[in-house]
């Protein structure tokens, strides 16, 4: 029987170099010089933290990294900026969470658009991916078309197809 996972996978090294590349980029911009700002990766936390030393230069270097992602080829909603924080010296420290996986929540989000279309395939919930499968294989095509139609929180990633 013909399937295929739905799956959020990041790849790491990619999020790693647009790291790098960005804070290369703001070492070396006029509007960033004498002022200490920085961009760390943890790789194990899966997050990713800036340090600016005002809001506008926190709002830069989002920017900043935002494009050197997409350069990459990482969709933007992969990263779930949160709001700015002080820190001690007056300078503003902002999270990045890096959302791999597919949430419970959004799994059955996806599950009930599929099964509203009246399609005739199978959605099922495997840890953070999605099963999906059918007795045509034209039907799973129909399926990933539909859903990258869809405006989801999560990007989404169409592998192991199989016939």
């Amino acid at each position: 029987m013909p399937s295929f996972d739905i799956v959020n996978r990041i790849d790491m090294q990619d999020v790693d170099n647009a790291v790098n590349n960005a804070a290369r980029e703001i070492s070396q911009r006029y509007d960033f010089r004498g002022t200490h700002n920085e961009i760390t990766l943890d790789r194990q936390g899966n997050k990713i933290s800036f340090l600016g030393a005002d809001k506008l230069k926190i709002e830069a270097m989002r920017e900043i990294f935002i494009a050197n992602a997409v350069r990459q080829k990482i969709n933007g909603k992969t990263f779930k900026f949160k709001d700015p924080e002080p820190t001690s010296g007056g300078a503003l420290k902002r999270e990045v969470d890096i959302q791999e996986g597919i949430e419970k929540e959004i799994a059955q989000k996806i599950v009930k658009l599929v099964k509203d279309t009246k399609m005739k395939v199978q959605t099922a919930i495997q840890g953070e991916e999605l099963r999906v499968t059918a007795k045509k294989i034209d039907d799973l095509q129909e399926v990933i078309a539909f859903l990258k139609e869809q405006d989801l929180e999560v990007p989404l990633q169409f592998i192991n197809m199989r016939s």
